[in-house]
Protein backbone atom coordinates (compact mmCIF):
# COMPACT_ATOMS: atom_id res chain seq x y z
CA UNK A 1 0.00 0.00 0.00
CA UNK A 2 2.87 2.36 0.77
CA UNK A 3 4.36 1.60 -2.64
CA UNK A 4 1.05 2.32 -4.34
CA UNK A 5 0.71 5.60 -2.45
CA UNK A 6 4.21 6.65 -3.54
CA UNK A 7 3.58 5.72 -7.17
CA UNK A 8 0.28 7.57 -7.22
CA UNK A 9 1.90 10.61 -5.61
CA UNK A 10 4.82 10.63 -8.06
CA UNK A 11 2.40 10.22 -10.99
CA UNK A 12 0.34 13.20 -9.80
CA UNK A 13 3.48 15.35 -9.32
CA UNK A 14 4.82 14.37 -12.74
CA UNK A 15 1.50 15.20 -14.38
CA UNK A 16 1.38 18.59 -12.66
CA UNK A 17 4.97 19.32 -13.67
CA UNK A 18 4.28 18.48 -17.32
CA UNK A 19 1.29 20.81 -17.38
CA UNK A 20 3.29 23.60 -15.73
CA UNK A 21 6.12 23.23 -18.27
CA UNK A 22 3.59 23.40 -21.10
CA UNK A 23 2.00 26.45 -19.59
CA UNK A 24 -1.27 24.62 -18.96
CA UNK A 25 -3.39 25.42 -15.96
CA UNK A 26 -5.86 22.98 -14.52
CA UNK A 27 -8.20 24.69 -12.07
CA UNK A 28 -9.54 21.46 -10.60
CA UNK A 29 -7.45 18.32 -10.62
CA UNK A 30 -9.34 15.03 -10.99
CA UNK A 31 -9.49 12.71 -8.01
CA UNK A 32 -7.60 10.02 -9.95
CA UNK A 33 -6.16 9.72 -13.45
CA UNK A 34 -7.04 6.62 -15.46
CA UNK A 35 -3.50 5.22 -15.14
CA UNK A 36 -3.51 5.84 -11.38
CA UNK A 37 -6.91 4.16 -11.06
CA UNK A 38 -5.59 1.10 -12.91
CA UNK A 39 -2.63 0.90 -10.50
CA UNK A 40 -4.90 1.29 -7.50
CA UNK A 41 -7.32 -1.41 -8.69
CA UNK A 42 -4.47 -3.85 -9.39
CA UNK A 43 -2.99 -3.31 -5.92
CA UNK A 44 -6.25 -3.41 -3.99
CA UNK A 45 -7.33 -6.58 -5.82
CA UNK A 46 -4.31 -8.29 -4.26
CA UNK A 47 -4.65 -6.68 -0.83
CA UNK A 48 -8.17 -7.95 0.00
CA UNK A 49 -9.49 -7.25 3.49
CA UNK A 50 -10.06 -3.75 4.78
CA UNK A 51 -7.92 -2.10 2.11
CA UNK A 52 -10.05 -3.60 -0.67
CA UNK A 53 -13.23 -2.65 1.21
CA UNK A 54 -12.14 1.01 1.23
CA UNK A 55 -11.50 0.74 -2.51
CA UNK A 56 -14.98 -0.67 -3.05
CA UNK A 57 -16.49 2.27 -1.18
CA UNK A 58 -14.43 4.62 -3.36
CA UNK A 59 -15.84 2.90 -6.46
CA UNK A 60 -19.32 4.05 -5.41
CA UNK A 61 -18.35 7.71 -4.99
CA UNK A 62 -20.44 10.57 -6.31
CA UNK A 63 -20.36 10.43 -10.16
CA UNK A 64 -19.35 14.11 -10.25
CA UNK A 65 -16.07 13.21 -8.51
CA UNK A 66 -15.16 10.46 -10.96
CA UNK A 67 -15.35 10.37 -14.74
CA UNK A 68 -17.27 7.51 -16.40
CA UNK A 69 -13.93 5.95 -17.39
CA UNK A 70 -12.71 5.94 -13.78
CA UNK A 71 -16.01 4.57 -12.55
CA UNK A 72 -15.72 1.64 -14.97
CA UNK A 73 -12.17 0.91 -13.81
CA UNK A 74 -12.99 1.10 -10.09
CA UNK A 75 -16.21 -0.90 -10.54
CA UNK A 76 -14.02 -3.99 -10.99
CA UNK A 77 -13.23 -3.81 -7.27
CA UNK A 78 -16.81 -4.80 -6.44
CA UNK A 79 -16.39 -8.27 -7.96
CA UNK A 80 -12.81 -8.76 -9.11
CA UNK A 81 -10.42 -9.36 -6.25
CA UNK A 82 -7.56 -11.75 -6.98
CA UNK A 83 -8.86 -15.24 -6.15
CA UNK A 84 -7.22 -18.02 -4.16
CA UNK A 85 -5.67 -20.89 -6.09
CA UNK A 86 -7.76 -24.07 -6.11
CA UNK A 87 -5.60 -25.97 -3.63
CA UNK A 88 -6.01 -23.19 -1.06
CA UNK A 89 -9.81 -22.94 -1.30
CA UNK A 90 -10.08 -26.75 -1.08
CA UNK A 91 -7.89 -26.68 2.04
CA UNK A 92 -10.29 -24.22 3.70
CA UNK A 93 -13.27 -26.39 2.73
CA UNK A 94 -11.59 -29.52 4.10
CA UNK A 95 -10.76 -27.78 7.38
CA UNK A 96 -14.23 -26.28 7.84
CA UNK A 97 -16.56 -28.97 6.48
CA UNK A 98 -14.49 -32.14 6.78
CA UNK A 99 -12.95 -34.11 3.95
CA UNK A 100 -16.30 -35.61 2.97
CA UNK A 101 -17.87 -32.29 1.88
CA UNK A 102 -17.36 -33.12 -1.81
CA UNK A 103 -19.58 -36.20 -1.49
CA UNK A 104 -22.62 -33.94 -0.95
CA UNK A 105 -22.17 -32.40 -4.40
CA UNK A 106 -22.67 -33.64 -7.91
CA UNK A 107 -20.46 -30.84 -9.24
CA UNK A 108 -18.06 -28.23 -7.80
CA UNK A 109 -16.29 -25.64 -9.89
CA UNK A 110 -12.75 -25.00 -8.67
CA UNK A 111 -12.52 -21.66 -10.50
CA UNK A 112 -14.51 -19.09 -8.48
CA UNK A 113 -17.22 -17.09 -10.21
CA UNK A 114 -16.49 -14.02 -8.04
CA UNK A 115 -13.90 -12.85 -5.54
CA UNK A 116 -14.07 -9.83 -3.25
CA UNK A 117 -12.60 -8.40 -0.07
CA UNK A 118 -13.13 -11.24 2.42
CA UNK A 119 -13.90 -14.32 0.35
CA UNK A 120 -14.71 -15.84 -3.02
CA UNK A 121 -17.70 -17.68 -4.45
CA UNK A 122 -17.79 -21.09 -6.14
CA UNK A 123 -20.71 -22.46 -8.08
CA UNK A 124 -21.74 -26.02 -7.25
CA UNK A 125 -24.61 -28.46 -7.73
CA UNK A 126 -26.18 -30.67 -5.09
CA UNK A 127 -26.92 -34.35 -5.63
CA UNK A 128 -30.57 -33.30 -6.09
CA UNK A 129 -29.56 -31.15 -9.07
CA UNK A 130 -30.12 -27.78 -7.37
CA UNK A 131 -27.53 -25.08 -8.10
CA UNK A 132 -25.86 -23.57 -5.04
CA UNK A 133 -23.23 -20.97 -4.24
CA UNK A 134 -20.45 -21.68 -1.75
CA UNK A 135 -18.57 -18.71 -0.28
CA UNK A 136 -15.08 -19.49 1.03
CA UNK A 137 -13.18 -17.04 3.23
CA UNK A 138 -9.56 -16.18 2.47
CA UNK A 139 -7.18 -17.75 5.02
CA UNK A 140 -5.87 -15.17 7.49
CA UNK A 141 -8.07 -12.32 6.29
CA UNK A 142 -9.77 -11.99 9.68
CA UNK A 143 -6.37 -11.54 11.35
CA UNK A 144 -5.28 -8.95 8.78
CA UNK A 145 -8.10 -6.46 9.34
CA UNK A 146 -6.57 -4.88 12.44
CA UNK A 147 -3.22 -4.28 10.75
CA UNK A 148 -4.97 -2.99 7.60
CA UNK A 149 -6.82 -0.40 9.65
CA UNK A 150 -3.65 0.59 11.52
CA UNK A 151 -1.88 1.13 8.18
CA UNK A 152 -4.76 3.25 6.88
CA UNK A 153 -4.73 5.29 10.10
CA UNK A 154 -1.00 5.86 9.68
CA UNK A 155 -1.51 7.07 6.11
CA UNK A 156 -4.25 9.42 7.32
CA UNK A 157 -2.02 10.79 10.07
CA UNK A 158 0.55 11.69 7.41
CA UNK A 159 -2.05 13.35 5.18
CA UNK A 160 -2.01 17.14 5.58
CA UNK A 161 -5.16 19.23 5.49
CA UNK A 162 -7.67 16.67 6.78
CA UNK A 163 -10.48 18.60 8.54
CA UNK A 164 -10.63 17.90 12.27
CA UNK A 165 -14.40 17.42 12.07
CA UNK A 166 -13.96 14.41 9.80
CA UNK A 167 -13.08 12.18 12.79
CA UNK A 168 -11.57 9.75 10.26
CA UNK A 169 -9.98 7.58 12.93
CA UNK A 170 -13.32 6.98 14.60
CA UNK A 171 -14.91 6.09 11.25
CA UNK A 172 -12.14 3.60 10.43
CA UNK A 173 -12.44 1.99 13.86
CA UNK A 174 -16.16 1.53 13.23
CA UNK A 175 -15.33 -0.04 9.87
CA UNK A 176 -12.85 -2.36 11.60
CA UNK A 177 -15.50 -3.61 14.04
CA UNK A 178 -17.93 -4.21 11.18
CA UNK A 179 -15.41 -6.13 9.07
CA UNK A 180 -14.36 -8.30 12.00
CA UNK A 181 -18.01 -9.27 12.49
CA UNK A 182 -18.38 -9.94 8.75
CA UNK A 183 -15.62 -12.55 8.96
CA UNK A 184 -17.96 -14.75 11.02
CA UNK A 185 -20.01 -16.57 8.36
CA UNK A 186 -22.02 -18.26 11.11
CA UNK A 187 -23.30 -14.83 12.09
CA UNK A 188 -23.98 -14.01 8.43
CA UNK A 189 -26.03 -17.20 8.10
CA UNK A 190 -28.15 -16.10 11.08
CA UNK A 191 -28.64 -12.67 9.50
CA UNK A 192 -29.69 -14.24 6.20
CA UNK A 193 -32.23 -16.45 7.96
CA UNK A 194 -33.61 -13.44 9.81
CA UNK A 195 -34.05 -11.42 6.62
CA UNK A 196 -35.56 -14.42 4.84
CA UNK A 197 -38.14 -14.61 7.63
CA UNK A 198 -38.82 -10.85 7.66
CA UNK A 199 -39.36 -10.81 3.89
CA UNK A 200 -41.09 -14.18 3.56
CA UNK A 201 -44.37 -12.53 2.44
CA UNK A 202 -42.80 -9.72 0.42
CA UNK A 203 -43.94 -9.76 -3.23
CA UNK A 204 -40.77 -8.10 -4.55
CA UNK A 205 -37.77 -9.12 -2.40
CA UNK A 206 -36.47 -12.60 -1.67
CA UNK A 207 -33.50 -14.07 0.21
CA UNK A 208 -31.72 -17.35 -0.71
CA UNK A 209 -31.97 -20.16 1.83
CA UNK A 210 -28.88 -21.06 3.87
CA UNK A 211 -27.53 -24.61 3.45
CA UNK A 212 -26.41 -25.62 6.97
CA UNK A 213 -24.64 -28.77 5.78
CA UNK A 214 -22.32 -26.59 3.66
CA UNK A 215 -21.83 -23.77 6.16
CA UNK A 216 -19.43 -23.02 9.02
CA UNK A 217 -17.55 -20.05 10.43
CA UNK A 218 -15.48 -19.60 7.25
CA UNK A 219 -17.74 -21.24 4.64
CA UNK A 220 -21.28 -20.30 3.66
CA UNK A 221 -23.55 -22.32 1.37
CA UNK A 222 -26.64 -20.69 -0.15
CA UNK A 223 -29.21 -21.27 -2.85
CA UNK A 224 -28.10 -19.90 -6.19
CA UNK A 225 -29.61 -16.50 -7.01
CA UNK A 226 -30.47 -15.34 -10.51
CA UNK A 227 -30.85 -11.95 -12.11
CA UNK A 228 -29.16 -8.77 -13.22
CA UNK A 229 -27.04 -6.52 -11.04
CA UNK A 230 -28.37 -3.01 -10.55
CA UNK A 231 -25.76 -1.62 -12.94
CA UNK A 232 -27.37 -3.47 -15.85
CA UNK A 233 -30.90 -2.37 -14.88
CA UNK A 234 -30.22 1.03 -16.43
CA UNK A 235 -31.31 -0.53 -19.76
CA UNK A 236 -34.83 -1.21 -18.46
CA UNK A 237 -37.81 0.99 -19.25
CA UNK A 238 -38.38 4.13 -17.19
CA UNK A 239 -41.43 2.56 -15.56
CA UNK A 240 -39.47 -0.48 -14.39
CA UNK A 241 -36.58 1.65 -13.12
CA UNK A 242 -39.05 3.80 -11.18
CA UNK A 243 -40.52 0.67 -9.61
CA UNK A 244 -37.12 -0.75 -8.66
CA UNK A 245 -36.06 2.51 -7.00
CA UNK A 246 -39.40 2.77 -5.20
CA UNK A 247 -39.02 -0.74 -3.79
CA UNK A 248 -35.40 -0.16 -2.74
CA UNK A 249 -36.34 3.00 -0.84
CA UNK A 250 -39.38 1.30 0.68
CA UNK A 251 -37.20 -1.55 1.96
CA UNK A 252 -34.63 0.85 3.40
CA UNK A 253 -37.35 2.68 5.35
CA UNK A 254 -38.72 -0.63 6.60
CA UNK A 255 -35.28 -1.83 7.67
CA UNK A 256 -34.58 1.30 9.71
CA UNK A 257 -37.96 2.13 11.18
CA UNK A 258 -39.91 -1.17 11.27
CA UNK A 259 -37.41 -4.03 11.40
CA UNK A 260 -34.75 -1.89 13.14
CA UNK A 261 -32.37 -4.30 11.42
CA UNK A 262 -30.52 -3.34 8.25
CA UNK A 263 -28.20 -4.78 5.67
CA UNK A 264 -25.77 -1.86 5.44
CA UNK A 265 -23.61 -2.74 2.41
CA UNK A 266 -24.85 -0.76 -0.65
CA UNK A 267 -22.70 -2.71 -3.15
CA UNK A 268 -24.80 -2.95 -6.33
CA UNK A 269 -23.81 -6.58 -6.82
CA UNK A 270 -25.77 -7.44 -3.66
CA UNK A 271 -29.06 -6.94 -5.51
CA UNK A 272 -30.10 -9.23 -8.38
CA UNK A 273 -33.16 -8.19 -10.39
CA UNK A 274 -35.00 -10.78 -12.48
CA UNK A 275 -36.93 -8.93 -15.23
CA UNK A 276 -39.01 -12.01 -16.04
CA UNK A 277 -40.50 -12.39 -12.56
CA UNK A 278 -40.15 -8.70 -11.56
CA UNK A 279 -38.54 -9.75 -8.30
CA UNK A 280 -35.23 -8.98 -6.63
CA UNK A 281 -32.92 -11.33 -4.74
CA UNK A 282 -31.00 -9.82 -1.83
CA UNK A 283 -27.48 -11.07 -1.14
CA UNK A 284 -24.70 -10.67 1.40
CA UNK A 285 -25.85 -10.33 5.00
CA UNK A 286 -22.46 -10.06 6.66
CA UNK A 287 -22.84 -6.29 6.99
CA UNK A 288 -25.98 -6.19 9.10
CA UNK A 289 -26.69 -4.29 12.26
CA UNK A 290 -29.56 -3.62 14.65
CA UNK A 291 -30.69 -0.16 15.71
CA UNK A 292 -31.92 0.72 19.16
CA UNK A 293 -35.42 2.24 19.23
CA UNK A 294 -33.99 5.49 20.63
CA UNK A 295 -31.78 5.91 17.56
CA UNK A 296 -34.28 4.86 14.87
CA UNK A 297 -37.11 6.87 16.43
CA UNK A 298 -34.83 9.90 16.80
CA UNK A 299 -33.65 9.57 13.20
CA UNK A 300 -37.25 9.38 12.03
CA UNK A 301 -37.94 12.62 13.91
CA UNK A 302 -35.06 14.31 12.05
CA UNK A 303 -36.47 13.13 8.72
CA UNK A 304 -40.00 14.23 9.63
CA UNK A 305 -38.73 17.65 10.67
CA UNK A 306 -36.79 17.92 7.41
CA UNK A 307 -39.80 16.79 5.36
CA UNK A 308 -41.90 19.50 7.04
CA UNK A 309 -39.05 22.03 6.79
CA UNK A 310 -39.28 22.78 10.47
CA UNK A 311 -35.84 24.21 11.30
CA UNK A 312 -36.36 24.36 15.06
CA UNK A 313 -37.34 20.69 15.19
CA UNK A 314 -34.38 19.77 12.99
CA UNK A 315 -32.03 21.37 15.52
CA UNK A 316 -33.70 19.92 18.60
CA UNK A 317 -33.95 16.42 17.10
CA UNK A 318 -30.31 16.58 15.93
CA UNK A 319 -29.17 17.54 19.42
CA UNK A 320 -31.24 14.75 20.96
CA UNK A 321 -29.64 12.27 18.55
CA UNK A 322 -26.17 13.76 19.25
CA UNK A 323 -25.47 14.94 15.73
CA UNK A 324 -25.03 18.31 17.43
CA UNK A 325 -23.61 19.02 20.88
CA UNK A 326 -25.69 22.15 21.55
CA UNK A 327 -22.55 24.30 21.70
CA UNK A 328 -22.27 24.98 17.97
CA UNK A 329 -22.20 28.50 16.60
CA UNK A 330 -25.34 29.85 14.87
CA UNK A 331 -23.45 29.68 11.57
CA UNK A 332 -22.70 25.97 12.00
CA UNK A 333 -26.27 25.26 13.09
CA UNK A 334 -27.48 26.99 9.94
CA UNK A 335 -25.18 24.83 7.80
CA UNK A 336 -26.46 21.69 9.53
CA UNK A 337 -30.08 22.68 8.91
CA UNK A 338 -29.36 23.37 5.24
CA UNK A 339 -27.71 19.93 4.90
CA UNK A 340 -30.69 18.16 6.52
CA UNK A 341 -33.13 20.03 4.28
CA UNK A 342 -31.14 19.00 1.22
CA UNK A 343 -31.11 15.35 2.29
CA UNK A 344 -34.83 15.48 3.13
CA UNK A 345 -35.77 17.09 -0.18
CA UNK A 346 -37.05 13.78 -1.66
CA UNK A 347 -39.72 13.85 1.06
CA UNK A 348 -40.84 17.49 0.64
CA UNK A 349 -39.93 18.39 -2.94
CA UNK A 350 -41.90 17.89 -6.13
CA UNK A 351 -43.37 14.40 -6.46
CA UNK A 352 -42.42 12.03 -7.91
CA UNK A 353 -38.89 13.01 -6.95
CA UNK A 354 -36.57 12.65 -9.96
CA UNK A 355 -33.27 11.25 -8.67
CA UNK A 356 -31.78 11.50 -12.16
CA UNK A 357 -31.77 15.31 -12.20
CA UNK A 358 -31.59 16.24 -8.51
CA UNK A 359 -28.57 18.10 -7.18
CA UNK A 360 -28.61 16.77 -3.60
CA UNK A 361 -25.09 15.32 -3.68
CA UNK A 362 -23.67 18.50 -5.19
CA UNK A 363 -25.39 20.68 -2.61
CA UNK A 364 -24.21 18.57 0.33
CA UNK A 365 -20.68 18.42 -1.07
CA UNK A 366 -20.55 22.23 -1.18
CA UNK A 367 -21.59 22.45 2.48
CA UNK A 368 -19.43 19.61 3.76
CA UNK A 369 -16.04 21.38 4.03
CA UNK A 370 -17.53 24.11 6.22
CA UNK A 371 -19.42 21.58 8.37
CA UNK A 372 -16.37 19.36 8.85
CA UNK A 373 -14.21 22.37 9.63
CA UNK A 374 -16.39 23.38 12.56
CA UNK A 375 -17.99 20.17 13.84
CA UNK A 376 -17.42 19.81 17.59
CA UNK A 377 -18.10 16.11 18.08
CA UNK A 378 -18.30 12.90 16.07
CA UNK A 379 -21.68 11.68 14.81
CA UNK A 380 -23.41 8.83 16.68
CA UNK A 381 -21.75 5.48 16.00
CA UNK A 382 -24.76 3.84 14.26
CA UNK A 383 -24.79 6.62 11.69
CA UNK A 384 -21.57 5.44 10.01
CA UNK A 385 -23.11 2.25 8.64
CA UNK A 386 -26.51 3.86 8.11
CA UNK A 387 -25.16 6.76 6.05
CA UNK A 388 -23.04 4.40 3.97
CA UNK A 389 -26.24 2.51 3.09
CA UNK A 390 -28.28 5.67 2.50
CA UNK A 391 -25.54 7.22 0.37
CA UNK A 392 -25.32 4.08 -1.75
CA UNK A 393 -29.10 3.96 -2.13
CA UNK A 394 -29.30 7.59 -3.30
CA UNK A 395 -26.49 6.99 -5.81
CA UNK A 396 -28.28 3.85 -7.04
CA UNK A 397 -31.48 5.80 -7.63
CA UNK A 398 -29.48 8.51 -9.42
CA UNK A 399 -27.70 5.91 -11.57
CA UNK A 400 -31.04 4.38 -12.59
CA UNK A 401 -32.67 7.79 -13.07
CA UNK A 402 -35.55 6.65 -10.86
CA UNK A 403 -38.61 8.78 -10.13
CA UNK A 404 -40.09 7.93 -6.73
CA UNK A 405 -43.02 9.26 -4.72
CA UNK A 406 -40.87 9.44 -1.62
CA UNK A 407 -43.27 11.50 0.47
CA UNK A 408 -46.00 8.94 -0.12
CA UNK A 409 -43.68 6.16 1.08
CA UNK A 410 -42.91 8.14 4.25
CA UNK A 411 -46.60 8.80 4.92
CA UNK A 412 -47.41 5.10 4.49
CA UNK A 413 -44.75 4.32 7.04
CA UNK A 414 -46.07 6.89 9.51
CA UNK A 415 -49.76 6.23 8.95
CA UNK A 416 -50.24 2.68 7.61
CA UNK A 417 -53.87 2.67 8.71
CA UNK A 418 -54.58 5.43 6.18
CA UNK A 419 -53.33 3.27 3.30
CA UNK A 420 -54.77 -0.21 3.96
CA UNK A 421 -54.77 -1.22 0.33
CA UNK A 422 -51.24 -0.19 -0.36
CA UNK A 423 -49.59 -0.93 2.98
CA UNK A 424 -46.54 -3.20 2.99
CA UNK A 425 -45.66 -5.80 1.90
CA UNK A 426 -46.63 -4.25 -1.45
CA UNK A 427 -46.31 -0.52 -0.77
CA UNK A 428 -45.07 0.29 -4.25
CA UNK A 429 -48.48 -0.44 -5.66
CA UNK A 430 -47.03 -2.78 -8.27
CA UNK A 431 -49.07 -5.79 -9.40
CA UNK A 432 -47.87 -9.07 -8.04
CA UNK A 433 -48.48 -10.73 -11.39
CA UNK A 434 -46.46 -8.26 -13.43
CA UNK A 435 -45.79 -9.21 -17.09
CA UNK A 436 -43.09 -11.86 -17.32
CA UNK A 437 -41.03 -9.72 -19.71
CA UNK A 438 -41.39 -6.19 -18.30
CA UNK A 439 -38.13 -4.70 -19.50
CA UNK A 440 -38.61 -5.38 -23.19
CA UNK A 441 -35.99 -8.12 -23.13
CA UNK A 442 -36.24 -11.27 -25.23
CA UNK A 443 -38.73 -13.74 -23.86
CA UNK A 444 -36.31 -16.55 -24.34
CA UNK A 445 -33.54 -14.93 -22.29
CA UNK A 446 -31.46 -17.39 -20.28
CA UNK A 447 -32.50 -17.92 -16.65
CA UNK A 448 -29.47 -15.95 -15.46
CA UNK A 449 -29.48 -13.15 -18.05
CA UNK A 450 -27.02 -10.90 -16.29
CA UNK A 451 -24.44 -13.60 -15.86
CA UNK A 452 -23.75 -12.07 -12.48
CA UNK A 453 -21.81 -14.55 -10.41
CA UNK A 454 -21.81 -12.80 -7.07
CA UNK A 455 -24.69 -14.77 -5.64
CA UNK A 456 -23.97 -15.04 -1.94
CA UNK A 457 -22.62 -11.51 -1.84
CA UNK A 458 -18.89 -11.89 -1.44
CA UNK A 459 -16.91 -9.55 0.69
Amino acid sequence: MAGVALRLGFAALAGAARKRLRGQEQPRAPLLSESSAERLVAALSRCRGAALKVGQLLSMADPELLSPQLQRILARLRQSAEPMPGWQSRAVLDAELGRGWREQLREFRDVPVAAASLGQVHRARLRSGADVAIKVQYPGVARSIGSDIENLLTLLSLSPGLPKGLFAGRALRALQRELELECDYGREAQNARKFRSLLSQDPFFGVPAVLPQLSSRRVLGLEWGRGWSLERCRSLSQERRDQICTELLRLCLQELFQFRFMQTDPNWANFLYDPQSHRMTLLDFGACRSFEPEFSDGYLEVIRAGAERDERRILSASRELQFLTGLESPALESLHVRAVLLLAEPFWGAQPFDFGVQGTARGVRELLPQILGGRLGPPPEPSYALHRKLGGLLLTCAHLGGRVRCRELLLRLLHPQMHPKNAPPNPGGHPKNAPPNPGGHPKNAPPNPGGHPKNPGTK
